[in-house]
């Protein structure tokens, strides 16, 4: 259970706030989640986040937290360091 920005309490990871760093970071997540056959609301229930959580970082507007970004990469088949580069 976590309690969210704004007081609620809420069992979903994606209430976390982003983390910003200073390296610009692409990847290559809607490539993958295609090529396996899953739709972004599969993703993210295997995940544990919402659609529009994997929306966003598919659309590099949200940068997931790590314990994210590894949930991500293992349904994907890949590692971390494979799904996030920097450009």
């Amino acid at each position: 259970m976590t309690i969210g920005l704004f007081g609620e309490m809420s069992n979903c990871i994606d209430t976390l706030p982003a983390l910003s760093y200073s390296a610009n970071m692409e990847n290559i997540i809607r490539e993958k989640r295609k090529q396996s056959g899953l739709s972004q609301d599969e993703l993210a229930k295997r995940c544990g986040v919402s659609r529009q959580t994997v929306n966003a970082i598919e659309n590099n507007k949200y940068d997931p937290t790590l314990t994210l970004a590894f949930r991500l990469a293992k349904e994907l088949k890949l590692t971390v360091d494979e799904l996030f580069q920097p450009f």
